[in-house]
């Protein structure tokens, strides 16, 4: 067991004033009972921790009880105390949701809730989100753009900057052939009109669980307001979450006109998590980032 932080215990103690608690990071347990999921980080982790309780707090207004609630963050400094300037260590208190494996049932109800709450939770200010966001280990800029096409746009741009060893000379130059000639024809908003609309943002099995209830959770977001489709991706890429997921989502929420177009807006998607995965960790990922390329560009040939 590890010493209760002060900076918790502070929120603690609002919470439950008269239980007792002990640490085992990240879990921290009351004497009633109650778990909950505590971290403290490095000064340099200051945009992390951020864009995780941003992500998890918007989630859940739109979506109450499907991610672990955000009861504190914030900053401190060595005396413990709160820090309003953001000068300090970051730290992070939420719900401890002991999770299993989804099953067919509970992934069903993640298919509904996805399409009815999050996914028809719109933007006001337009595609993008109010702070940076991490995919993984990857720092996504956000802000804000007027449509959908430019933000995605941005999104892997930001991604092929990253790739900047030789290697990856040939992934780069077909990743910009993809924004010329794939995002601007497949994304133009003549064609497909979308809403800006929340989503998680890395929303794999890994990211994904049932409650001790049978309900569905996700976490570890990286959220934006972005076309709904682009929160499909990564869990086609991965496998793992049951079928009924997708069956049941698309009953609530059907497929973006042009319909016909909907596999390869998928490839398009998928291809910003083989870019990421790249970035991260080289490999046999850049090859799928392109092959998802290569079938991209078939279908928009060079005039």
């Amino acid at each position: 067991m590890s010493p209760v932080p002060k900076i918790f215990l502070k929120h603690l103690n609002k919470l439950e004033p008269d239980a007792q608690f002990t640490f085992s990071p990240p879990r921290l347990k009351s004497s009633s009972g109650a778990a909950y999921y505590a971290k403290v980080g490095t000064t340099s982790e200051h945009p992390q921790y951020t864009a995780e309780a941003e992500s998890l707090k918007a989630l859940d207004i739109a979506a109450p009880g499907l991610v672990p609630k955000v009861l504190a963050s914030g900053f401190f400094t060595g005396d413990d105390q709160e820090s309003e300037s953001g000068v300090g260590r970051p730290y992070f208190l939420s719900e401890y949701k002991d999770l299993r494996s989804l099953s067919s049932a509970s992934a069903k109800t993640l298919g509904r809730r996805l399409a009815e709450e999050i996914h028809s939770y719109k933007g006001l200010n337009g595609f993008g989100f109010h702070v940076p966001t991490y995919c993984g280990q990857t720092r996504m800029e956000n802000g804000w753009h007027s449509s959908w096409a430019k933000c995605y746009d941005a999104l892997i741009a930001g991604l092929l900057s990253h790739l900047t060893s030789s290697g990856y000379f040939a992934l780069r130059t077909k990743g910009e052939q993809v924004r010329k000639r794939v995002i601007p024809v497949l994304l133009d908003p003549d064609r497909l009109v979308v809403q800006p609309v929340l989503i998680h943002g890395d929303l794999w099995s890994g990211n994904t669980g049932e409650d001790q209830n049978g309900q569905p959770v996700i976490y570890d977001p990286s959220s934006m307001f972005a076309h709904n489709e682009f929160d499909l991706a990564i869990g086609r890429m991965f496998g793992g979450i049951p079928p009924s997921f997708y069956t049941e989502y698309h009953k609530h929420l059907p497929k973006s006109v042009p319909e016909e177009e909907y596999d390869l807006r998928s490839d398009l998607y998928v291809l910003f998590h083989y870019l990421n995965h790249t970035v991260v960790f080289g490999g046999s990922y850049a090859s799928g980032a392109e092959q998802r390329m290569d079938k991209l560009l078939r279908s928009f040939p060079q005039e």
